[in-house]
């Protein structure tokens, strides 16, 4: 049995070995593709991507080879964008050609075959989904209903780190913050909160298990992807059945979830409007031009927890991270925060308007430290001519945020944390300004921008006026190592010590 495996998978590599020749040759004679680094038969580039930090690896590569870099992964012809004026071309000026999405096995399987928003192949169903729900559950007045939700949770989040205080405890600010994104995301999504800030210790639930998985099938390698041929390798190596497996576990949650919902008797009072509600009239809104089934509502679910519980909580890990490293921006903002708020003791979503330097911290943090550093990767519709490179049909993309943030011909010392450079700026990262998309632009934008934006600012905000903060004692400096995936996450959790601020009165 194992001989013939063994004779079989030589015969699938040396074909696909002939493939690859003619396609590498078919390519030189149609196509001037970007330049890039030589592979190997068969598997072309796949074996020098360091995946432990693949976003600052591919923009060391660019340093090279240029802001447009052609790789090839298997059989999957690739394109990196590297500059702000490359990726102005893909998102803006070509963004009809390159607004498709790759199929891919994991999040192709976790999204209900490509139903929801993010990952949806660029087609009517998808026009149609963006704009009900950009309209239904990502509005600003949707967005703004939400806000005595976020300042309950800020402010009980500020309250269990002033228990920690009293007691001269550290505080892993890492894991407080993700408890406190979560139980924002899942309050605004299914009525109720999935954690407790009292107690770190506790068990894994179910809820945050199921997530962690999903997060790592998402970026999981799938021989399918990239040798077609080869697919039957991701059954022989287990890869499909904790796939299968996860998405079970997901889609059990989701419809206990709806099932709480349809059944008004068991409905807590918190769970009102939330998106769940909304998005079970929508699909019986026979009006509609959408015919939404359970899958849709189960799809969109999952964009929304796996898109707004691990951005907000990364950016406000890397903001704070960045300005323990840097003690005359910490001392900046938090004198802003503390003389606009005064003695009212917490900060509230209307106080944020006035806190300008705040915001040039988070988007200084956001430039350095993009949430999803390659964003979520396109695919070409049709074959076009880029910066004088011919790039063909169906070509996955990368727009490297990380490097863009990093372009020595956008940023003056780009590699240094300077919150002023957006004083009296207009730059922001809604999109229009191709020097920071830490959240996308054009067609494919991130539609929970706002919302994750909202849950950042006032976050940091309180974190700020609340407390000074200072290293544990033996600790001298903070790293700032990052974790492979589809978020950008600090290796190792902030530990930090928090004194509360004397002159704030709490009520």
């Amino acid at each position: 049995m194992v001989s013939i495996f063994i004779i079989l998978s030589i015969l699938i590599l040396f074909f696909l070995f002939l493939v690859s020749t003619f396609r590498k040759f078919s390519s030189k004679s149609r196509f001037s593709l970007p330049p890039g680094p030589p592979g190997l038969p068969i598997i072309g580039n796949l074996h020098q991507l360091d995946t432990s930090d693949l976003s600052d690896y591919l923009w060391r590569l660019s340093k090279h080879y240029g802001p447009l870099m052609s790789l090839r992964l298997g059989l999957v012809q690739t394109l990196v964008v590297s500059s702000a004026e490359m990726a102005k071309e893909v998102l803006k000026t070509k963004d009809l050609i390159f607004c498709d999405r790759p199929i891919l096995t994991g999040q192709q399987k976790l999204s209900y075959n490509n139903k929801d928003i993010a990952l949806s192949p660029y087609n009517e169903y998808w026009r149609q989904m963006r704009k009900t729900c950009t309209l239904h559950l990502f509005s600003m007045k949707q967005v703004n209903s939400f806000c005595s939700i976020r300042e309950e949770e800020v402010f009980d989040m500020i309250d269990s780190i002033r228990t920690r205080s009293s007691t001269k405890q550290v505080v892993n600010l890492s894991k407080i913050v993700m408890i406190l994104t979560s139980n924002i995301i899942s309050s605004v999504a299914f009525g109720k909160r999935t954690s407790s800030y009292y107690d770190e210790q506790t068990k894994v639930t179910r809820f945050h298990e199921l997530l962690s998985q999903c997060q790592a099938l998402f970026v999981t390698f799938y021989y399918r992807d990239y040798f077609p041929l080869m697919g039957w390798l991701d059954k022989l190596n287990g890869s499909i059945s904790k796939l299968e497996k996860n998405f079970k576990g997901m889609d059990e949650f989701y419809q206990e979830l709806i099932n709480e919902h349809l059944n008004c008797k068991n409905k807590p009072n918190k769970m009102e409007d939330d998106m769940v509600d909304i998005l079970l009239k929508l699909k019986q809104d026979s009006d509609l031009s959408l015919d939404l089934t359970f899958d849709h509502v189960k799809a969109v679910l999952m964009n929304i927890l796996l898109g707004g519980t691990e951005t907000s909580a990364s950016t406000v890990v890397w903001a704070m991270t960045l300005l323990m490293k840097n003690p005359e921006s910490l001392q900046k903002v938090q004198q802003e925060v503390r003389n606009a708020i005064g003695n009212k003791g917490l900060v509230h979503e209307d106080d944020l308007y006035r806190l300008d330097y705040l915001k040039a911290v988070i988007k200084e943090t956001l430039r350095l430290y993009p949430v999803a550093p390659l964003l979520v990767p396109r695919k070409s519709r049709d074959r076009c001519v880029l910066d004088g490179y011919e790039i063909p049909k169906k070509t996955l993309v990368y727009v490297n945020a990380w490097a863009v943030g990093r372009d020595p011909k956008c940023w003056e010392r780009p590699e240094e944390f300077k919150p002023e450079r957006f004083i009296g700026s207009n730059i922001d990262y809604k999109g229009s300004y191709f020097e920071l998309i830490p959240f996308g632009s054009g067609r494919r934008g991130c539609p929970g921008m706002e919302l994750g934006a909202k849950t950042v600012e006032v976050t940091l905000s309180n974190l700020l006026y609340a407390f000074d903060w200072q290293l544990p004692v033996g600790m001298s400096e903070i790293d700032t190592l990052t974790t492979p995936g589809t978020v950008l996450h600090k290796r190792t959790p902030l530990r930090l010590e928090a004194n509360v601020y004397e002159h704030g009165s709490y009520s």
